[in-house]
């Protein structure tokens, strides 16, 4: 699939090993060529929530890479990285790379388990943020979810990992499972906040939870996987004392979309930044 002379679009999905499942991605593994306005033109007609572009090698297995939704681009992705880790392992075997991201360098080592690649990727230094009580507010109300929807043992918090996300645990899945936003008006508190995401968590046990990420920023009602929120979300849980300093986190998203997915998070003692991981596939 080429859209330009100088520019392979290639299509895989993250966080499933199956196509019709996780988050789809465009990744182009030679953007050098391509100005802003290209990429951006590529990522729209796509029409996925994000796609990657390489856009220089910088050494052996290092690479600097960006990020555009259908509208903007954005900071860091962690399906599109885990896509594009995925399709260079393709092209030149497993092993360690460097993403050079606008937020900062982000490892990603790719391994072979049976037949399939695995992905993992480290973010950047995160951290967590209180949000302010209007704001909280005003999110509510573009959700149409009342203060009594929210669980108080996972109190609302903005946590970064490479983007900024806005966490709200529901109560009930029933709760999660039914949303229905005001596009326009969320749209406009996240341009406000410099959200990249609303993370929505539902807790079904001590290390597993559920999960949706509202993405009206980038153009598109609902991101179906995302690496960047999951990795915010394990910050926060550290933060907030919900897991151990050393766990496993399961994050399952999609599924209310048609299009489930695993992602799996990692906080390792002595280290602040957070381990993503998940599977893939090309698309086509």
């Amino acid at each position: 699939m080429t859209h330009d002379h100088r520019a392979e679009v290639l299509r895989y999905t993250a966080f499933s090993a199956d196509p019709a499942g996780g988050n789809p991605a465009g990744v182009v593994l030679d953007a050098a060529g391509l100005d802003e306005e290209r990429m951006l033109a590529i990522a729209a007609e796509l029409g996925y929530s994000e796609s990657a572009f390489l856009t220089e090698r910088t050494g052996e297995d290092a690479y600097t890479i960006r990020y555009f939704s259908p509208k903007a681009e954005v900071p860091f992705c962690g399906h599109a990285t885990v896509a594009t880790a995925l399709a260079l392992a393709e092209r030149d075997g497993p092993g360690a790379l460097e993403f050079t991201t606008p937020a900062g360098l982000v490892p990603v080592s790719v391994v072979r388990e049976g037949g399939t690649l695995r992905a993992t990727l480290t973010s950047v230094a995160p951290h967590v943020e209180e949000a302010a009580e209007a704001d909280l507010a005003e999110a509510l109300a573009t959700l149409d979810w009342a203060a009594a929807d929210l669980d108080p043992a996972l109190p609302p918090r903005i946590a970064y990992a490479g983007a900024r996300h806005l966490v709200l645990a529901a109560a009930t899945r029933e709760r999660l499972a039914d949303l229905d936003y005001d596009f326009t008006r969320l749209e406009a508190l996240m341009r406000r906040l410099d959200l990249t995401t609303l993370q929505l968590v539902w807790r079904e046990g001590p290390e597993v939870f559920h999960v949706r990420d509202p993405f009206p920023v980038g153009g598109v009602v609902e991101d179906p996987a995302t690496g960047a929120a999951a990795a915010a979300f394990g910050a926060y849980a550290r933060e907030l004392g919900l897991v151990p300093e050393a766990a496993v986190l399961t994050l399952h998203q999609g599924t209310d979309m048609g299009r489930p997915g695993t992602l799996t998070v990692e906080l390792r003692t002595g280290d602040v930044r957070v381990r993503v991981s998940g599977t893939g596939t090309r698309i086509g």
